[in-house]
């Protein structure tokens, strides 16, 4: 059902099946871990062009990718920015750090972003200006593959994604990842996987279906309705890096995979955590695991206090004796893993109620 992406300039997409970008979730650690878990494409969290070539110190850090291991594993880094020369001057910069392919934001609904500083999905409001960004981030890098993620429009009453995607053709683009929402839909009601098509048939790029992908039955739905050529996974991600690879072998098979057994998640997540450790730094590293460890426990017994245990840790050591004394007896006691739906679904929901106030893609 899936085939793999040429996206020229000796950079493939084999399995097309990719981790969205998502502010405060996809740092290199977890990139790096949900690549090697099987995901054919993975793009780093949204990157402020202003603060990349003002080489912000933490912009450069949350900009920085796993060496490619050939053509066929690529790393993808996002760029938002309003301004075509600043644009153009950060796609150089995250090129030369080894970015195989350059995203654009066109799609960030939060108001900070999209009203403040009129860039993500402000961005489909103005289709003069949005050329001018995609044509000299294009020209900028002519050894990168330049991509575009967007939503349907900014609002029902303008819903234009066919006719920028047709526009992002002509700069040079050469993928188009829609959201089948609206910007001011935020993450309310259900993306629309159907008006997706019209993208489709509106150029001869590949097109990404993404939303509300958080089983592979919903991955299967989304590429049926909107005839994309593959889907791209946010929050359905979240506590699960595996969820990628069961997708794919959902897609190629029929056959729903089983979660991982309990023991062999502990160990992705003991990995997952001490990589956060040795990329953040211990104390920080202890603060973004908070999250991670929340999410990879939901719907387990005791998981509700689980988490509040862990937002109290304060050393690697206190947070990792609390994994090993929560998990442990649960895999004594032969706990089966928590049914992929139940577990995406309601991190969906929790990561709902405060997306307004990300920078999430």
């Amino acid at each position: 059902m899936l085939r793999p992406i040429d996206l020229g300039a000796g950079v493939r997409i084999a399995t097309p099946v990719i981790l969205a970008p998502m502010s405060g979730v996809t740092d290199l650690p977890f990139r790096r871990l949900v690549r090697a878990q099987g995901a054919g494409l993975v793009v780093s969290e949204m990157i402020a062009s202003q603060a990349m070539i003002r080489e912000n110190r933490q912009t450069l850090k949350m900009a920085e990718v796993e060496p490619a291991e050939g053509p066929d594993r690529p790393s993808s880094v996002q760029l938002a920015g309003c301004e075509p020369a600043v644009m153009a001057e950060a796609a150089r910069m995250v090129a030369d750090r080894g970015a195989a392919i350059v995203d654009i934001n066109f799609g960030c609904p939060v108001k900070k972003i999209a009203i403040g500083q009129q860039a993500g999905s402000a961005l489909m409001r103005d289709e003069v200006h949005a050329a001018r960004i995609l044509e000299a981030t294009v020209k900028a890098v002519p050894d990168r593959p330049v991509t575009l993620k967007m939503r349907m429009g900014w609002d029902h009453a303008s819903l234009n994604a066919p006719r920028l995607a047709r526009i992002a053709e002509e700069c040079g683009v050469r993928m188009v990842t829609v959201h089948g929402r609206t910007r001011q839909q935020f993450y309310s009601g259900k993306a629309d996987w159907d008006f997706i098509r019209r993208v489709k048939e509106a150029v001869s790029i590949p097109v990404i279906a993404n939303g509300d992908i958080v089983t592979p039955e919903d991955a299967a739905e989304a590429l049926r309705r909107s005839g994309a050529d593959g889907v791209m996974i946010g929050r359905g991600c979240y506590g699960r890096p595996w969820f990628p690879r069961q997708v794919a072998d959902y897609l190629r098979t029929g056959v729903v995979p089983e979660e991982p057994p309990l023991a062999e998640q502990l160990a992705i997540l003991l990995g997952h955590f001490r990589a956060m450790l040795a990329h953040h730094g211990a104390q920080a590293g202890v603060r973004v695991a908070r999250k991670h460890l929340a999410w990879y426990s939901r719907g387990l017994p005791g998981s509700a206090e689980f988490r509040v245990a862990v937002n109290r840790a304060e050393t690697p050591e206190a947070a990792e004796r609390l994994i090993l004394d929560f998990y442990g007896p649960l895999i004594e006691r032969g706990v089966a893993a928590v049914r992929a739906g139940f577990a995406a679904r309601g991190a969906a929901a929790e990561a709902e109620a405060g997306e307004e106030e990300r920078w999430a893609a």
